[in-house]
């Protein structure tokens, strides 16, 4: 598995447990309905801004890692023109020698 099918599968059980858990704790917590809906109101803002937050940071990884594949093709782009122009230079200079050799007849 890579790194990013790990880290999502993470997010996900994270996520999942940590809405378990809280559903489960509120229900068999000793208090009256007023209080467990106030503080599931209360866990929800909180679990919303956690996510949020798992969002944005795994936004800004992807954009990080989306600039850096960008640098990496374009660096390797210019070496495989530059390397391309070489072939095609050392080429040129094959054919003009050969044909050289040719119309002088060795």
């Amino acid at each position: 598995m890579t790194d990013r099918d790990d880290f999502g599968a993470f997010l996900i059980g994270f996520v999942v447990g940590g809405l378990t858990g809280a559903v489960v704790a509120l229900l068999f917590a000793p208090q009256t309905g007023e209080e467990t809906r106030t503080l599931l109101k209360e866990k929800s803002i909180e679990l919303r801004d956690k996510a949020s937050q798992t969002a944005e940071e795994a936004l800004a990884r992807a954009e990080t890692a989306a600039a850096e594949a960008r640098a990496s093709y374009e660096k390797l782009a210019k070496e495989v023109r530059t390397r391309g122009e070489e072939v095609v230079q050392a080429t040129k200079k094959a054919v003009s020698r050969k044909r050289g050799t040719v119309e002088t007849g060795s």
